[in-house]
């Protein structure tokens, strides 16, 4: 029997339930599977100068992926900054990640997300990997980084929170 490879990527801010539903799904289909933190994009600079909620930072999501990872035999964690990565306009650069991603993963069988649109990125980035799209309404887990961003109280943050 071969050994059967994925791979999930995101900027977990924060890590949720959402995340952990699809790093679950991902291990059970799976036999090893590599979850990638992309740090310093665009998105997240963007965030960051607006939000100083601690829960944000680049230690507290590793701390947080780096406990959720450990869960589970076969799932392995990495950091992938992309401030390195940028154009020559400052902007993000998802080819320019492939081949870091693939110092990781040189090959995968699927690569998750809860984004239909990633799709034509990840034929050409990743051409021998199925799209496995997790959950992409948001019907069992209602909620996004976005949302949880948004939120006033913590108290309602903690609740989709790992």
């Amino acid at each position: 029997m071969e050994t059967v490879y994925g791979f999930y990527g995101g900027k977990f801010m924060p890590l949720h339930k959402g995340h952990l539903y699809c790093i679950d799904t991902a291990a059970k289909m799976c036999d090893h599977v590599t979850v990638i933190m992309f740090i310093n994009g665009d998105d997240e600079l963007k965030i960051r100068k607006t939000d100083k909620d601690e829960m944000l930072s680049v230690e507290a999501r590793t701390a947080q992926l780096e406990r959720v990872c450990e869960l589970y035999p076969g799932v392995e964690f990495h950091i992938i900054d992309d401030e390195p990565l940028r154009d020559p306009d400052g902007s993000e650069n998802w080819d320019k990640e492939t081949p870091l991603v693939r110092q990781y993963v040189p090959y995968m069988d699927y690569v998750f997300s809860s984004e239909p649109q990633y799709g034509a990125y990840f034929s050409r980035a990743y051409p021998e990997a199925t799209h496995i799209i997790v959950d992409a309404k948001r019907t069992k887990y209602p909620i996004s980084g976005t949302m949880i961003r948004a939120m006033e109280l913590m108290e309602d943050k903690k609740k989709w929170m790992v």
